[in-house]
């Protein structure tokens, strides 16, 4: 069977018009058509049984389609508003995929403190086929344009961007990169749909870490893509199943269920983390506080007119006279671990974590100090999350 793209069929487009938080849960495919199951079952197979050659068939290959991956692909395509969705095996799978749309001599735009991963893999992997990249302030849109040449096939943003937080304004830099013929990529892991949809401010493609705050319990590696248009998306279709990235139909399933409940827990999330923001704004021993939510904040303005609110991610650094090393050390409850986005809070150390890969003179000059400190609020009790944050700092203390 030829891979198509999929398409949105007349009750899926009808789903659309209930509320974002009813889609969550109905959207897609969302009962089985076999047996009635509100849940769509874990197809757990390699292959299926053809009546004859040559066949008209739906389903013939698991890297090429499955029903559980499929209702997956189909959810996150209503949500994002695009064609078609696609599932992969990790976020990074998923850039792959879409960074394979270039060719060799092409170069692609990144911010400057993109996710270190985004970084690797264009710094040691696609410079062997060459493809170039160049790194540039995307908040300053005019330097954006002005690093267009002859070469640039693309832009690749986020908003906010990993770990400091900052914004890029999505609609313009579409309208920049369709102005001179390029592919616009969002990456929105941080936001989510829930938050923040690009498709609908002028972007091609958006990707997910759905590893993060889709899942949101922090038991499945996923990504996931949508494309905003049929041509982008048969030439993912394509790619995918020519390269196998896909992820399996018990992690589909799992992602499935955790989107189900992306809006309350988004909720938790977001009171959560405006109230250990301030909190830590108002605390002496630390200096600064990356988060788009404070009015002062680079760029709130234009975050608040593209996204629903403001985030839950945040960075913060010690005052001097604070280790943060021995900070690390002495939280209890929250815990040193890469990742972000599930239940529980986790802290981060990105030079030596998330952005190792980026070179260390680059980091400094962009601001990802070694007293940096990445801060996943969960959902637990926020006094709790706050005085575990609190006494670590205490004990911090030179």
């Amino acid at each position: 069977m030829t891979q198509e793209a999929p398409e949105k069929d007349t009750e899926q487009s009808a789903k659309q018009l209930l509320g974002f938080e009813s889609r969550l849960i109905h959207a897609g495919t969302t009962t089985d058509p076999y047996t009635g199951s509100v849940n769509v079952p874990i197809y757990q197979t390699s292959t299926y049984r053809q009546e004859h050659i040559r066949g008209d068939v739906k389903w013939e290959y698991s890297r090429t389609g499955n029903p559980t991956r499929a209702a997956l692909e189909s959810l996150i395509a209503d949500l994002e508003g695009g064609v078609a969705g696609f599932a992969f095996g990790s976020g990074m799978a998923a850039i792959t995929a879409v960074l394979s749309l270039l060719h060799a001599g092409d170069e692609v735009i990144i911010p400057t403190n993109v996710y270190g991963g985004t970084y690797r893999v264009l710094a040691k992997v696609f410079d062997h086929f060459g493809i170039g990249y160049k790194v540039v302030d995307t908040q300053d849109l005019t330097a954006v344009e002005a690093a267009i040449g002859p070469h640039t096939a693309a832009t690749l943003v986020e908003s906010p961007a990993n770990p400091l937080m900052t914004i890029t304004d999505l609609a313009a830099i579409s309208q920049i990169a369709h102005k001179h013929g390029l592919l616009s990529i969002v990456d929105n892991t941080f936001m989510t749909p829930y938050l923040q949809r690009p498709l609908e401010l002028g972007a091609d493609i958006v990707l997910h870490s759905a590893t993060k705050y889709l899942g949101g319990h922090s038991d499945v590696v996923a990504g996931l893509v949508v494309v905003s248009n049929k041509e982008l998306a048969q030439k993912i279709a394509f790619i995918q199943n020519s390269t196998g990235g896909v992820l399996g139909p018990f992690d589909s399933f799992l992602l499935v269920r955790g989107i189900k409940t992306l809006g309350v827990r988004m909720d938790r999330h977001l009171e959560n983390a405006s109230y250990l923001a301030q909190h830590l704004r108002d605390n002496p021993a630390v200096s600064r506080v990356y988060w788009p939510g404070f009015e002062d904040f680079p760029g709130h303005d234009v975050n608040a007119r593209q996204a629903s609110g403001p985030g839950v991610m945040m960075s913060f650094e010690l005052a001097e006279g604070y280790d943060a090393p021995t900070f690390f050390r002495s939280t209890r409850m929250v815990a040193l671990a890469e990742s972000l986005g599930g239940v529980e809070s986790l802290v981060c150390h990105p030079a030596s974590m998330t952005h190792a890969a980026i070179p260390k003179e680059e980091r400094d000059r962009v601001g990802i100090t070694e007293g940096l400190i990445r801060l996943s609020v969960g959902i637990e009790d926020k006094e709790d999350i706050l005085a575990d944050i609190e006494q670590a700092i205490q004990a911090a203390r030179k």
